[in-house]
């Protein structure tokens, strides 16, 4: 049996659940007789069966016999009651003879648990089956199921320059239509979605991913002053009560009052150390275990400029995603997607790892993870683009 090509195939099905399963990762399964699927599943979300046993019930719907067949799952299966039953319960009672597993549970308190018990009870179990693949899917959800606090992607649009509005604050769509139907895409499948109060202000965004589907994430906005307006999209529309706005303990309370009648508003501690510009900084790590309590496993950061610096050279951010557009906007003043007080020295420079570059129509998209400062550099530093950069892509969105 070609264990790889089920799995593959169990990785196809689970990432079907995205935008759609969080807190709960993402897991696709396969019950499988020598070279013939009896049944797939996948987990569509929380509260709903999970993929083993929705992939046990799509057999014995087509009128299948599983006893004795193998089930190939992305994650290991679930050995505890949550808002569902154990799986393992499930692979024990339809008396699945084999079990293959790609990733293990990231939980330290229950991970293996399950292959262990299904081994106790005469499972036949191997584990390991494109482990990093199935890993990756589930990134975000590894991360706050250990740390309780939500996996953090930067994402900015910019010119080749790096510039994201003239020093008049003036801007307009800096990308094209793929690399927005991309970003929107990132939007569905996070939990909440931040930007600065400049941001709104400017912009006036809707911060909501675009498509039929339903998307019941949070919009957080960063506003120590309570500058947001109360017309402002975010505040008015129909879905303003998943709306927070940050506020500082300075806030001019009668502005707080005003926000609080139409969105949730949360006072945060100020950051200890203090720009060099005198500027109040709200304390993002404060706001990051408040947002994991929340079940909040993936934060899209969307700007401006000084909330990008502030994730990423404070060592909060794990992933970026920098679209590049073919153009060069130029001088000295023009706002920058990245600013804030930058690097004083080369050991505080952030540096990327595992870049992964793609065409998007006319723009360059790169995604890769974040290492903090402070991380001793590569033997080698390539600033040239990768040989190989993939051609244009579909429409993720």
């Amino acid at each position: 049996m070609d264990a790889t090509r089920w799995m593959r195939e169990a990785l196809r099905l689970a990432r079907k659940g995205y935008g759609r399963t969080s807190p709960n990762p993402m897991v696709g399964a396969l019950v499988i007789r020598g070279d013939r699927v009896l049944g797939r599943g996948w987990h569509r979300g929380p509260g709903l069966p999970h993929a083993e046993v929705e992939a046990l019930a799509d057999a014995r719907r087509r009128g299948h016999r599983v006893r004795g067949a193998t089930l190939i799952v992305t994650l290991e299966p679930c050995s505890t009651w949550g808002r569902t039953p154990p799986c393992t319960d499930a692979i024990l009672a339809a008396g699945i003879r084999r079990v293959i597993v790609g990733a293990v549970d990231p939980n330290p308190r229950h991970a293996g648990r399950g292959l262990t018990l299904l081994r106790d009870a005469g499972v036949e179990v191997h584990t390991g089956v494109l482990a990093d693949e199935c890993a990756a899917l589930n990134e975000a959800f590894n991360h706050w199921i250990v740390h309780r606090r939500p996996w953090v992607i930067v994402k900015a649009a910019m010119t080749l320059d790096g510039k994201i509005a003239t020093a008049t604050g003036e801007s307009q769509w800096i990308t094209g239509p793929r690399a927005r139907a991309h970003g929107w895409y990132l939007r569905r499948g996070s939990d909440a979605v931040l930007v600065g109060v400049e941001t709104v202000l400017a912009d006036d965004p809707s911060l909501l991913p675009r498509g039929r589907q339903p998307w019941r994430g949070w919009r957080v906005i960063l506003d120590a002053r309570a500058r947001t307006p109360r017309d402002a999209r975010v505040t008015s529309d129909n879905q303003a009560d998943r709306t927070i706005v940050v506020v500082g303990p300075n806030a001019p309370p009668r502005r707080v009052d005003a926000l609080a009648k139409r969105v949730t508003v949360w006072e945060a501690p100020l950051d200890r150390q203090t720009s060099r510009a005198g500027r109040e900084r709200l304390d993002l790590a404060w706001l990051l275990d408040r947002l994991g309590q929340m079940e909040v496993t993936r934060l899209l950061v969307e700007g401006g400029g000084e909330v990008q610096a502030s994730f990423l050279l404070g060592g909060l951010a794990h992933r970026v995603a920098f679209y590049y557009a073919p153009l060069v906007l130029g001088g000295a003043d023009a706002r920058r997607a990245v600013a804030g007080e930058g690097a004083r020295s080369w050991d505080e420079i952030l540096r990327l790892r595992d870049l992964r570059w793609r065409r998007l129509g006319p723009d360059l998209l790169l995604e890769a993870r974040v290492e903090p400062p402070g991380i001793a550099a590569p033997q080698e530093i390539h600033p040239g683009m990768p040989e190989s950069v993939s051609g244009p892509a579909t429409n993720a969105a």
